[in-house]
């Protein structure tokens, strides 16, 4: 954190997220020491009171907020004070001021202008006649006061033209008044109204908005989905969008802070107040509005997506087993690659089921006995199903898991630097389908070595905030990442690359070193790498593991500030280390109180003894096959009433598109999810997760399946009210819910590709 902790922001944060003054003090210190949030959410919890990944992530976001505040509060009272602008008063309000939208308000009547009506109007020296106005006088004749202010040399040639100028000066001042920006400010939050109407001529051009082409409904209800649909439209010139409170209210809020009585000099002030809102003051709210909708737009897609790629990373591995990965493709054949146990690459090749399916075969039967092989898988991608299909029937033995796996973003990785330069003597077909297989033993592994945006996994990825976007998903990862813990001798430098407090370059000189001199055979052994420094190691060796080490402690998450701890433990009960983490019965003997310090406490020590139970354990789910249903494999095999098995492969906050083996995935929606209400799909259901669904309604022409998890649908209807089609799945390349007319089928183009979006 580059700025100094300012105890104000501690004491508000507390307050805001409902924690100890000592717990926010705690991880704000730790954050500017450069712990990052796994490490301090695992290995210092006596010092933040055993908060969690959520909660420090959540301090660390609010002090960079609140230094966001500072930083603009010291350009505004800079640009004052370089214009003599900066009174006491101000000064002290500046200086209060606790949001953004306070202090610009506080800045808006000083803030350097353009030229406007009311410059011109100060030019032709109305000011004075402005303020005789603004007195509302009920003895004041306005159209006698503006004569006075007549002068053709000044461009004032009546008195209705001074008192337009005058007009024109009072409704800049009311536009810049705090008190009317905040009364509208908080009018267009609870009564405002965002509409969507097409543009003339762009009916046919635009159908995919057609949903859209009359819309309205209250922004505060606005779901995440609908109004980044709507943005997207409107900038797509499609769509004209508005967000408008009812403008009698607006009219009332102001006439009620500004004019008093009814003479004719209040009538000037009611005229100078409707021209403000008209022009000046609905316009500037409208634009805060809009920022504001798309601000929570935003947070809410960026948390749709987060969950979702936590769900895909944490998906079951199937370990390291002797694999073959299998790219289908009929028309230039399916590729195939052969990996070790490790997940390196031993051979290659291309087979042709369509055309020289017996030669296929052979060739297949021979990898699997030469190579033994203990698992075949097959992207998920055109021709997936038949390639499947055709694998199954070779009768393989029972032992061999054949399964399908989700290819997104296989072939942005084959043509990545990563690929490259891992497989710099392969085509981009063999890194494909090499990162196919590696996905069946490890899905983790295998995935951060992609851009998260690039698995397809999103909501309007391409539409959100993209630096807030990004710090999401790379908290995901890394926490992810930290959570499952990394083997130091076998892992990619991407996967290093995620380890708290290691990034780019320690982990590619972690690679160099392994290279070089053999696998790391103590977890002391990294203080020799090049800039990984005490910090670092300090940070990294409790997530490292070193599984053939000989202290089996470095095989563990027992980080190695505490090896004493453990080691005085098993000397307390006068067995060794390995005794300690094999021997349930000694273990029950630890009395945890004997070993509380000053630094340590309970909690730790209550982690440590979890993990000496299951040492190095990984927290993913056992691996489960699954298979689709046998003769449905494409659109035109599905009829309504069916029942099948599926995966889901996104949640979104309409429902959940699920593949079951159709190269087209289905939408249940949010009304189908379950028999019961369902206000959040992601409590009900998870990426990745394996479902069984009814065929709703089929619509082939236009690519389209509605699903539902019902016990009893009702067959062949249609939900409504998502702001999307019912059954409208979005092309597996870019998973963003929206409105749309069709889908294309998977594998056509590279995950993140906006489908003409």
């Amino acid at each position: 954190m580059e700025n100094p902790i300012n105890l104000l922001y501690l004491e508000k944060i507390s307050k805001e997220l409902s924690l100890q003054p000592r717990q926010v003090t705690a991880t704000a210190l730790l954050l500017k020491e450069g712990a990052t949030v796994p490490f301090i959410a695992r290995y210092r919890k006596e010092v933040t009171g055993s908060m969690d990944e959520v909660q420090i992530a959540n301090v660390r976001d609010r002090l960079t907020q609140l230094a966001e505040v500072d930083a603009r509060r010291d350009a505004i009272l800079k640009s004052l004070l370089e214009r003599n602008l900066l009174s006491d008063p101000l000064k002290k309000g500046i200086h209060d001021a606790q949001t953004l939208s306070a202090l610009e308000d506080l800045f808006a009547p000083h803030r350097p202008k353009k030229r406007t009506r009311a410059t011109i109007a100060k030019e032709q020296g109305l000011e004075p006649l402005s303020e005789i106005l603004w007195e509302q006088n009920p003895e004041t004749k306005p159209t006698e006061e503006a004569e006075k202010f007549i002068s053709q040399e000044k461009g004032v040639e009546n008195s209705d033209q001074a008192l337009a100028g005058a007009r024109d000066l009072l409704a800049e001042r009311i536009s810049d008044d705090k008190e009317a920006r905040s009364r509208l400010r908080t009018l267009f939050e609870q009564e405002g109204v965002i509409s969507s109407k097409v543009l003339t001529g762009k009916e046919a051009e635009g159908e995919k908005y057609k949903d859209y082409f009359e819309w309205k409904e209250p922004v505060s209800k606005s779901p995440s989905h609908r109004v980044l649909a709507m943005r997207r439209g409107e900038k797509e010139s499609f769509l004209m969008v508005r967000i408008t409170p009812p403008e009698a209210t607006a009219l009332q809020i102001l006439e009620a802070l500004y004019v008093k009585g009814s003479s004719p000099v209040s009538q000037q002030i009611k005229l100078a107040v409707h021209d403000c809102y008209k022009r000046l003051l609905s316009i500037s709210m409208e634009t805060e509005a809009r920022l504001e909708s798309k601000k929570k737009a935003d947070t809410e897609a960026i948390r749709v997506f987060s969950e979702n790629l936590r769900e895909l990373l944490l998906a079951s591995p199937l370990g390291q087993k002797n694999t073959i990965g299998i790219d289908p493709g009929f028309r230039t054949g399916c590729k195939v690659v052969i990996l070790d146990r490790q997940g390196k690459l031993l051979h290659n090749d291309v087979i042709y089921p369509d055309r020289h399916a017996t030669e296929a075969a052979e060739k297949i039967k021979g990898f699997c006995q030469h190579f033994k092989t203990e698992a075949i898988a097959i992207g998920n991608g055109t021709a997936g199903r038949e390639t499947e299909a055709f694998v199954r029937a070779l009768k393989l033995p029972a032992a061999i898991a054949i399964v399908s796996v989700n290819e997104s973003g296989a072939s942005i990785y084959s043509a990545s630097e990563a690929a490259r330069e891992e497989f710099p003597d392969q085509d981009i077909t063999v890194r494909g389908s090499v990162s196919i297989a590696r996905r069946l033993m490890d899905p983790l592994a295998e995935l951060v070595k992609l851009d998260p945006k690039s698995i397809g996994v999103g909501q309007y990825q391409h539409d959100v905030d993209q630096y807030a976007l990004k710090r999401s998903l790379d908290d995901v990862v890394m926490s992810c990442v930290n959570g499952v813990g990394v083997e130091v001798n076998t892992a990619s430098k991407q996967l290093l690359s995620y380890v708290s407090g290691i990034g780019a370059q320690i982990a590619d000189n972690i690679v160099k070193q392994r290279n070089e001199t053999g696998p790391f055979k103590t977890r002391e052994e990294l203080k020799k790498v090049p800039r990984l420094g005490a910090k670092a190691f300090e940070q990294a060796a409790g997530f490292l593991r070193i599984n053939d080490a000989a202290n089996p402690l470095d095989r563990s998450a027992v980080h190695p500030e505490s090896y004493p701890i453990v080691e005085k433990m098993a000397h307390d009960l006068n067995c060794t280390v390995s005794d300690l983490m094999t021997n349930e019965l000694l273990r029950k003997k630890i009395d945890l109180q004997k070993y509380v310090t000053e630094t340590v406490g309970i909690p730790t020590l209550k982690d440590i003894v979890n993990e000496l139970n299951k040492p190095g354990r990984d927290p993913r789910e056992k691996f489960e096959a699954f298979q689709f249903a046998e003769g449905v494999s494409k659109i035109e095999d599905l009829k309504p009433g069916l029942k099948l098995p599926g995966i889901v492969t996104n949640v979104t906050a309409f429902g959940a598109f699920v593949d079951i083996g159709v190269h087209q995935d289905g939408l249940v929606h949010i009304s189908q999810l379950a028999d019961t209400f369902v206000q959040n799909p992601s409590e009900h259901v998870k990426v990745s997760q394996k479902v069984t669904v009814t065929v709703v309604d089929v619509d082939p022409s236009r690519k389209r399946i509605a699903l539902s998890m019902k016990t009893h649908p009702d067959l062949g209807a249609r939900p409504s009210g998502s702001g999307a089609p019912a059954s409208s799945a979005p092309r597996r390349e870019d998973r963003s819910p929206r409105p749309m007319s069709s889908s294309s089928p998977r594998g056509s183009q590279p995950f993140g590709v906006s489908l003409g979006l």
